[in-house]
């Protein structure tokens, strides 16, 4: 298994308690955290509004980590759900909503949404059965363009233009906080009312990386410098939309027939 999960301290009677609050709710995943501490600040602010999924891709620091526990205040019913994940790719793979949190600008053709916005968003997800994450990047950069290309929508939230900067515990509380408010009891939706549930972003990845193979072997990539662009650029073109299983099995069968050696 390339995600990596390991038993975190002890459960306390007080964590005992704090185990019973926790709530089906949104993963956070921390794209190459730099900071021990500031995972455990994190793991506070999460579990104040019941969230304990947490998933950490590439962290600069060894896990189980001393500082993180110190810096939880207890917050082990998320210390022990901690995993860990060598890519981005494999840590969302099981997602089909996915925020990616800045505070710049980018432009990107996806949808902008704040905490409130992506909060009812996610709680209409969540009730249909949809895994939703909330995607956060290192303390000192942020997220890349690569990696917020990899999300539904981007969070953002108003601040002061003149200082912008949050922690990214502080990043987490407001999000956290936002969907705490709006979330509701979990309500089971009868199956023939249910939309289509979305592909994951691993089914995706499955499917832009096939296209893409066809693609270079039928010489669509005809410049090397261009391509990383173009295949961005594709790759946005099916990540826009929600697709359902049966449409991205219409798809593999479009590629894959056009694909065949013409008879």
């Amino acid at each position: 298994m390339a995600e990596q999960r390991r038993g975190g301290p002890k459960l306390t009677a007080k964590a005992e308690r704090a185990e019973a609050g926790v709530l089906a709710g949104p993963i956070v995943v921390l794209a190459r955290p730099q900071l021990g501490e500031n995972v455990g600040l994190v793991a506070r602010a999460m579990l104040n509004f019941g969230l304990a999924d947490l998933r950490l891709v590439r962290p600069r620091f060894g896990w189980p980590n001393a500082k993180a526990v110190a810096a939880a205040a207890g917050a082990y019913a998320v210390l022990n759900r901690v995993r860990t994940f060598p890519s981005l790719d494999e840590a969302i793979a099981d997602l089909q909503l996915l925020f990616a949190t800045t505070a710049r600008a980018r432009e990107m053709d996806k949808p902008v949404v704040d905490a409130e916005q992506a909060a009812e968003l996610a709680q209409q997800a969540l009730a249909r059965g949809e895994r939703v994450g909330y995607l956060f990047g290192p303390e000192r950069t942020g997220l890349t363009n690569e990696e917020i290309a990899l999300a539904d929508r981007i969070l953002t939230v108003p601040l002061n233009p003149h200082f912008s900067s949050l922690n990214v515990a502080q990043a987490v509380l407001i999000c956290a906080y936002a969907w705490f408010r709006r979330r509701a009891p979990d309500q089971a939706t009868p199956r023939a009312l249910r939309e289509p549930e979305p592909v994951s972003k691993g089914e995706l990845r499955r499917f832009l990386d096939y296209l893409t193979a066809a693609l270079e072997e039928r010489g669509f990539f005809r410049s090397a410098t261009s391509r990383p662009s173009l295949e961005r650029r594709i790759a946005l073109l099916f990540e826009k939309r929600a697709l359902s299983a049966a449409e991205l099995n219409l798809l593999f069968g479009i590629v894959r027939k056009l694909h065949e050696p013409r008879r």
